[in-house]
């Protein structure tokens, strides 16, 4: 007696995706939803590379890539559970700067400007 198998190479073609209302609800949850731990880490931005291209994302896409690395090298101190990151410029260029700071805990920002 002899047995044949047949192997099936099962492709995934289609993948799952949250889809609108999904993602709808979730965010009504989220926004309406204060007594449950929404952020289920203890912080979100734990290094200070983290915090440079946390920071720099947003930096960039209001300010320009250009003007933003001019500043270069950035200050950067962590004070409790914020990252306080400014631009410098060399004493000889006048202008201004940029300021963000970010909660470690949540990646919220309290605070972004750039002097002129």
């Amino acid at each position: 007696m002899y047995f044949t198998s047949t192997l099936v190479a099962c492709s995934q073609t289609e993948r799952s995706k949250l889809g609108f209302e999904y993602a709808k609800q979730e965010l009504e949850s989220a926004i309406n939803n204060s007594s449950e731990k929404q952020i289920l880490v203890d912080k979100v931005i734990k290094t200070q590379k983290t915090a440079i291209k946390y920071a720099e994302t947003v930096l960039f896409e209001i300010y320009g890539q250009k003007n933003i690395e001019k500043q270069k090298p950035y200050e950067l101190y962590k004070i409790d559970e914020y990252w306080i990151i400014g631009g410098r410029l060399p004493k000889e260029i006048t202008g201004g700067t940029f300021l963000i700071i970010i909660n470690s805990r949540n990646g919220q920002i309290i605070k972004l400007t750039h002097g002129k």
